[in-house]
């Protein structure tokens, strides 16, 4: 029991960054197709990374685990620069993001779960479980940001592209950080 205890904890704990990069894409505004985008896009990753890390094994566990967080907190204080900066070619309608912006933005959300796959071998929680449960909560969490994003999108207007930008800024800085 105290291992499905864990495994909740873990996938809140990993689950929190989605919470806040979706924030920062709500924040622009979001439509029911967006939102669709996202929690897949955020879970399918989210799931998957975890198995992608038992499959790659302990080898490559020391280095990325070094390295992992710093690289998912590079992506999003860049991916948060470009957005801020308004050199993204956004689509007129409201709530539009890239599927490329989409992609870079999940997978730099869910590298701490790369790592997560690294140790599930350790435990005896079925991968499986494992994947599932994350890819859940993930997508739970990305979509009551987006909502949050969203209502504090209406009350900041023309700045919320830019709000949007920083806040995955600071969501990187404090993934660097250790802070997420």
């Amino acid at each position: 029991m105290s291992e499905l205890v864990g495994l909740a904890l873990v996938s809140l704990s990993v689950g929190l960054s989605n919470f806040a990069g979706s924030i920062g894409i709500g924040l622009s505004g979001v439509d029911a197709r967006t939102r669709l985008r996202v929690g897949v896009a955020f879970g399918l990753f989210e799931g998957l990374m975890p198995v992608l890390g038992l499959l790659i094994g302990q080898a490559l566990a020391s280095t990325l685990g070094t390295y992992g967080r710093y690289l998912g907190a590079g992506l999003l204080v860049l991916t948060g620069a470009y957005t801020k900066t308004g050199e993204l070619e956004r689509k007129e309608e409201q709530g539009a993001i890239e599927t490329r912006q989409l992609v870079v933005l999940a997978v730099a959300l869910s590298i701490d779960n790369l790592v997560v796959g690294f140790a599930l071998g350790v435990y005896r929680i079925p991968l499986a479980l494992a994947a599932v449960t994350m890819a859940v909560v993930s997508v739970g969490l990305s979509l009551l940001g987006l909502e949050l994003g969203s209502r504090l999108g209406s009350r900041v207007g023309e700045w919320s592209e830019e709000i949007g930008g920083a806040v995955l800024i600071l969501v990187g800085i404090a993934i660097g950080a250790g802070l997420i």
